[in-house]
């Protein structure tokens, strides 16, 4: 899996215009922050209410539920245990957010039996408050080897020798000691587990990428109500975060891009100030416990050109096809198809040259704002009931702009279905 795009934004040179709740933006410069007070904010966005009404976080059961799925895999791929430490996959199975650092917090979930943990011992106290799903904690001291304490594990298991699966997330150091300690495994990727689990998605979770994606659309609405003639991106930008905030939607936030820059996917370091004509694009989302949205609008300031208007209509007919595409059954790599043929039809491309589409057409969503797995060329995954995607062309043509329109979608028994309306025209791109 690569890096969280949202990551990616904050540490690149996109920052420029990026604004997100809960998350440090200081590497750019020139960036404002979401407006701190009521009465500062746009009228839209002070007109906003909350919409996390009746929203359930995912139940302990449900977790329960998530190890023994876990457990089922690993017999299946004959893997006797799996570590992780924190992260999205040690959420999703334990619901424990720890902050990592050089002292080892994890969790060994073993075929058979309770899951174990190793924590620092002063952390004790702190990482009972949080475990419940299991309560064999293993503590170790300064002056003491956490790597011993994962090998008692795996040896009060029952497990000699074998495969141990490492979570794809797990750091060298913590890999290379606990292989030191007990190097009697064969150490493995531990994706058929954690991937074979999280990429399926159970009613709760679709329920809360529904409204979470719901919550980012409502946002983006009231953001677009509040553009003018030389707002700088990050005013623009500092809006959607305050908009997110204002719904409900925890680490929320955008990257915006204004004019000719609309055709860089990430963004420009260039500071950009809009201007009549303007295209603009908004890329971003939020969490509900824990759960990610990621929806792109693109428009234009003022009165759009025929060019611009024809790209959009591409890029929506390109989108539109990657929908239709989309089949049980099918594989993944058959809806990039589908979206790259409409944009190479009409004289751009082929393939990832520009101007056209320099990527893949989605990715899976969950936890992770990018995670398994992706419609891209090459991949021959399946598609089937409970998986999540986003579905998102992109037309780059620089020097002039670029259009992309973003929607996230699962899959159910019929078929695939948006989370949100698409966006309808050039004109109203918001309905």
């Amino acid at each position: 899996m690569c890096l969280d795009r949202r990551e990616f934004i904050r540490l690149s040179a996109g920052a420029a215009g990026v604004a997100f709740l809960g998350a440090p933006v200081a590497h750019a410069q020139n960036m404002i922050s979401a407006p701190t007070g009521q009465a500062t904010l746009p009228e839209p966005i002070r007109a906003l209410r909350r919409m996390t009404d009746g929203v359930a976080p995912i139940s302990l059961d449900e977790r329960r539920t998530r190890i023994a799925r876990a457990q089922q895999l690993m017999a299946e791929h004959k893997i006797g245990a799996i570590y992780l430490e924190p992260g999205s996959s040690f959420y999703y199975f334990t619901g424990i957010r720890w902050g990592n650092s050089e002292r080892m917090f994890a969790v060994v979930i073993p075929a058979t039996g309770e899951p174990a943990y190793v924590c620092p011992k002063f952390e004790e106290e702190r990482a009972r408050e949080l475990i419940k799903p299991g309560g064999d904690v293993r503590t170790w001291e300064e002056d003491e080897s956490p790597y011993r304490r994962v090998a008692e594990i795996f040896h009060d298991r029952g497990l000699r020798s074998g495969r141990i699966g490492m979570e794809e997330r797990v750091r060298f150091f913590l890999f290379d000691g606990i292989r030191r300690e007990a190097p009697a495994f064969d150490y493995v990727s531990a994706d058929p587990v954690t991937a074979g689990c999280r990429m399926f998605k159970s009613p709760a979770e679709i329920a809360l990428l529904k409204r979470s994606n719901e919550i980012t659309l409502a946002a983006y609405r009231a953001t677009w109500l509040t553009v003018r003639e030389g707002m700088p991106q990050q005013e623009f930008a500092g809006n959607c975060a305050a908009a997110l905030a204002t719904l409900g939607g925890a680490e929320g936030g955008i990257f915006c891009s204004f004019g000719k820059f609309t055709a860089f996917p990430h963004g420009s370091i260039t500071p950009q100030v809009l201007h009549e004509g303007d295209v603009i694009l908004m890329d971003g989302g939020c969490t509900l416990d824990g759960y990610q949205s990621d929806i792109t609008r693109t428009f234009v300031f003022g009165r759009p050109t025929q060019r611009q208007r024809d790209i959009w209509n591409l890029e929506r007919e390109a989108q539109d096809a990657a929908f239709a595409a989309v089949k049980i059954g099918a594989p993944c790599e058959s809806v990039d198809a589908a979206a790259r043929a409409v944009i190479t039809k009409a004289g751009f491309g082929p393939d990832y040259r520009l101007p056209g589409l320099p990527h893949r057409t989605g990715h899976g969503i969950g936890l992770d704002y990018h995670e398994w797995t992706n419609f891209v060329r090459g991949n021959q995954t399946p598609i089937q009931p409970g998986m999540c995607f986003s579905d998102e062309p992109t037309i780059a043509i620089y020097g002039e702009f670029g259009i992309r329109l973003e929607d996230c979608l699962h899959i159910t028994e019929h078929g695939a279905e948006f989370f949100t309306p698409q966006s309808p025209s050039l004109d109203r791109p918001f309905g």
